[in-house]
């Protein structure tokens, strides 16, 4: 799934989104994701979300932009869903604890990872691995798994996700309950290009730091830069063994 790479165009470079037929209501999500876009102007997304937008719920599980080095999960939903203190996961809260989509500018609750393989180059470099997204009763919760170290149980798609210890994202029924806040979500993935977060991080270092895209590329804008060099996103591409979802 691959980000057109035309030299130049005058208007809107094609980016790629595909999406289930079939929606689904609490579950198992694994994907097992050899190579994802990476680059400036990126805006790659592995995520679910019902209709009605945002009253429905968005669950982002693999998400981040331009030359990130971590991944940020998060929760979009509508108003009275919180993240708490003490989430129960080894990420840290990255937008706040409010996940109202409409009362946070659209940035939600994120939960970013710290290990450097879970976006981006990094997560490329290694081969990739195996996001999993868990979504019952108790909580929505998040793991990642690099290439190398993929448990057993999912490897044989037997997962025992009692097993897998903290998670890096997890958002506790306590203060957001799964299934009032998230219902008939279908499965995405896409890749955009600028939008409300690339484009607006522009001028801005990336989460594992470095030079923005603003200084790496001599560009003023990301718009202009999409337009233009349609080379630079030979690696703006998905690579997936496969997406497997286990209904109770």
């Amino acid at each position: 799934m691959r980000v057109e790479t035309t030299p130049e165009v005058t208007g809107f470079r094609k980016g790629v989104r595909i999406h289930s037929r079939s929606s689904f209501n609490g579950g198992l999500w694994l994907a097992d994701v050899v190579h994802m876009p990476v680059g400036c102007a990126t805006w790659p997304a592995f995520w679910t979300h019902g209709p009605g937008w945002p009253n429905a719920g968005e669950i982002d599980i693999l998400e981040g932009v331009n030359e990130n080095s971590f991944n940020q999960a998060a929760l979009h939903t509508a108003s009275g869903c919180t993240l708490p203190a003490d989430f129960g996961a080894t990420g840290v809260s990255a937008t706040g604890p409010n996940c109202a989509a409409l009362e946070t500018g659209n940035s939600g609750c994120g939960i970013r990872s710290v290990e450097s393989n879970t976006y981006g180059a990094g997560f490329n470099e290694n081969g990739g691995g195996v996001y999993a997204m868990l979504w019952d009763e108790s909580a929505v919760s998040i793991w990642f798994f690099p290439r190398g170290s993929i448990p057993k149980d999912v490897s044989s798609s037997s997962p025992q996700p009692a097993s897998w210890g903290k998670p890096a994202a997890r958002w506790p029924a306590d203060t957001c309950d799964p299934y009032q806040f998230n219902k008939d979500h279908i499965t995405i993935f896409n890749t955009a290009l600028c939008g409300d977060w690339a484009g607006t991080s522009w001028n801005a270092s990336p989460n594992g730091g470095g030079p923005s895209c603003a200084a790496k590329t001599g560009v003023a804008t990301c718009q202009e830069y999409v337009q233009k060099n349609g080379a630079a996103f030979a690696e703006a591409y998905w690579q997936v063994k496969n997406v497997k979802i286990f209904q109770k």
